[in-house]
């Protein structure tokens, strides 16, 4: 399986040179307050966060290398944080990043069915981005809402309590452009039992 958090290869845009916007500039300030001097670099993780987000869903090289010069490290520091978390993502990706959960939960109630939804309302393999540039797909280990299985995370929010209609008719919606709303898609408050609602 591929996914674009575990690859050997790093990109890198052509004639980029990747500074930080305001904005993150601003928030990097807050986020190095939180460490003593002497340890910012264990600041890696969140700065990288920021520049995964300003760089549009993925670390380039020279997104990396600006993380590097922040924190006054060496950039195959950096690269081995990046390159260690599967929360970071080496290549570019689609506009909505759909990340199926495949672990014991999720798979007893129907999330291989839900991949082959996907590959098919995407128009692209696991592991792919469509050619349209507006989905890439993959399949993930937990991600954290058992009760409600299956689920799927699309970018920062999660999709629970998923059947092969409802989440047709998600990437469907998503395809048109339509909003969608989050959380469990058959109205369940938090984690209760499915019976009590």
């Amino acid at each position: 399986m591929h996914h674009p958090g575990t690859n050997n290869k790093v990109y890198q845009k052509i004639n980029e040179n990747f500074e930080w916007s305001k904005d993150n500039f601003d928030k990097i300030t807050v986020i190095l307050k939180k460490y003593p001097s002497n340890k910012i670099q264990s600041a890696v993780i969140p700065l990288l966060d920021l520049a995964q987000r300003q760089n549009n869903g993925w670390l380039s090289k020279n997104s990396m290398e600006k993380v590097a010069e922040t924190l006054s490290m060496s950039y195959i520091r950096v690269l081995e944080v990046a390159t260690f978390y599967s929360m970071f993502n080496l290549e570019p990706i689609g506009q909505n990043f759909v990340q199926i959960c495949r672990t014991t939960p999720c798979w007893l109630r129907g999330s291989d069915k839900l991949s082959k939804v996907a590959q098919e309302v995407c128009d692209t393999k696991i592991g792919g981005t469509s050619e349209d540039k507006k989905f890439t797909v993959v399949e993930v280990e937990c991600l954290g809402a058992c009760c409600n299985a299956p689920m799927i995370q699309i970018n920062d929010k999660y999709y629970e309590d998923l059947d092969e209609n409802n989440f047709r008719k998600l990437l469907i919606d998503l395809k048109s452009n339509k909003s969608i709303q989050s959380g469990s898609q058959i109205g369940r408050k938090s984690s209760q039992p499915e019976r009590e609602f």
